[in-house]
């Protein structure tokens, strides 16, 4: 009993996460585009190693503070705002961190540490998946994935 509890909280976890990504990083796309940041991109898409490892990093330490701030908050007591600024800070981390990662993924990957990082991370994924995707509870949340995925494109093509 506790072991499927246990693989449906991975199972959604492992679905929203997926679906935080592939939604902030095509709203990172368009963002891009929007503040004409076209030539930044293809700036950044050509970067060094070390500099794009910098670039990665940036995102990750901007969003700190806001983390920090956030057990700050329910610490003395504000629950709801803390909440809610660290749901801030998780989906603009997770925007930046996509945004860049996209870009920057080739120079990333000539770091041998890192190369083997995103393979063990990818690793686990692919486990996770395998491991959930039999629950009732996975292609319940799959399904719904998929249809706000459809809804929120057809919001934005609007």
């Amino acid at each position: 009993m506790l072991k499927q509890l246990l693989l449906s909280v991975l199972a959604v976890l492992v679905l929203f996460e997926e679906w935080l990504w592939d939604i902030l990083t095509v709203l990172g796309q368009r963002l891009s585009r929007l503040l004409h940041l076209e030539r930044f991109d293809a700036w950044l898409s050509q970067a060094s190693p070390k500099l794009a490892l910098t670039a990665f990093a940036i995102p990750l330490v901007a969003v700190a503070p806001l983390n920090v701030g956030a057990v700050m908050l329910m610490v003395h007591g504000a629950m709801t705002a803390g909440i809610l600024l660290e749901i801030a800070a998780k989906l603009l981390g997770t925007l930046l961190v996509a945004r860049v990662f996209r870009l920057t993924r080739p120079a990333l990957m000539s770091f041998a540490w890192f190369a083997r990082l995103y393979e063990w991370i990818m690793r686990l994924v692919h486990w996770a998946h395998a491991l959930v995707q039999e629950s009732q509870l996975y292609r319940a949340a799959l399904a719904l994935k998929e249809t706000m995925k459809r809804c929120i494109r057809k919001v934005l093509e609007d």
